[in-house]
């Protein structure tokens, strides 16, 4: 038998079916292995486990768990997703889709978390700790209040900026007999022209010579801050606290303005006064008037950034603990102005 004759025999076996009918193969799926994969949340919230979580646990969750990746405000860490922003993005060119600004459906959030995350290990999270995340969550979109606890019963009371936003599919009814009959092989059409494009390449803002805040705002000479004697190990501890706030700040030698701004010399600074940085209209206002980052300042603001300074754009929940405050204080007066 020549080889071509022998390949050809070998591919029409190939292609004849071994067994007509059942195979004979596994069994049934049994009712805790179904239950096991049946695990989706409806909007509705049908689907949803009995739990609950609130925004301060949710944040020490995500801090372990998603910050890495998510950064530790959902802001997003080179190109891991943004969970976080975007609001009345939506309409341009290249709108920001998060959680707060496009998902429709707060079932969408939960969902994901629970089937998916945390990369690399997934389902290992429990009810209540996916409550707690995606509050979390909510709070970092300006959703909720800090003090909100998410679980199966207030669920539904969280409202979605985007749930008007989509629309039931009707394509069958509306567009599938436009979609149907012979296709056109030739001759379809005498002339093809570029309409749009998918692609947008120039996202870069156009000030249009428009002043910045930095050029525009009155300047602010800042007083020296005064070095103190500071205790090692209290400055050790705020070492520590401060890799909460190092996803938007940097301090040290060669620190640059990030999502926040450097903070060397912060500490006896007047506010607003870190060169090269756009603050929010709320914190420049109140520099304005006089603000000066004392102690006190300080304290106050970082225990509840959002509270204490109405419209700041600082996402971060706050820190509750006088020792975490102190050991930030401390940290952060070791560093003076560049």
């Amino acid at each position: 038998m020549s080889k071509f004759l022998k390949l050809t025999v070998a591919l029409a076996v190939l292609a004849t079916p071994l067994v007509a009918g059942p195979l004979g193969l596994g069994r049934p799926a049994l009712p805790e292995e179904i239950a096991a994969w049946n695990i989706d949340v409806r909007p509705d919230g049908t689907g949803l486990p009995i739990g609950s979580g609130d925004v301060l646990t949710g944040e020490e969750i995500f801090a372990e768990q998603c910050a890495a990746c998510h950064g530790d405000f959902a802001e997003g860490v080179g190109n891991w997703p943004k969970l976080a922003g975007g609001a009345g993005t939506l309409a341009r060119k290249d709108p920001l889709k998060t959680v707060g600004s496009y998902w429709p459906y707060l079932s969408t959030t939960w969902d994901y978390v629970h089937r998916s995350m945390p990369y690399g290990n997934a389902q290992s999270l429990s009810a209540d700790e996916v409550y707690a995340m995606v509050a979390y969550i909510l709070y970092s979109n300006d959703l909720v209040d800090e003090d909100f606890v998410l679980s199966n019963e207030t669920f539904l009371d969280v409202e979605m900026p985007n749930a008007d936003g989509f629309i039931m599919d009707d394509r069958i009814e509306t567009e599938f007999s436009l979609w149907v009959g012979e296709p056109c092989m030739e001759n379809c059409k005498s002339d093809v022209q570029v309409t749009m494009r998918a692609l947008v390449l120039d996202v870069t803002p156009d000030h249009g010579g428009t002043a910045t805040v930095e050029e525009t705002a009155a300047p602010v000479v800042a007083p020296s801050p005064v070095m103190v004697a500071v205790d090692a190990e209290l400055v050790a501890a705020g070492e520590k606290v401060f890799k909460k706030c190092s996803a938007c700040h940097q301090v040290g030698s060669g620190a640059q303005n990030k999502v926040g701004p450097v903070l060397n010399g912060i500490m006896g600074r007047a506010a607003g006064t870190i060169e090269g940085f756009g603050y929010s209209k709320a914190l420049m206002d109140r520099a304005a008037e006089g603000l000066i980052w004392s102690d006190a300042e300080m304290r106050a603001f970082l225990e509840n950034p959002r509270k204490h300074l109405k419209g700041t754009r600082m996402s971060f929940a706050g820190l509750r603990k006088d020792s975490e405050l102190d050991a930030i204080a401390a940290y952060l007066s070791t560093f003076p102005a560049d």
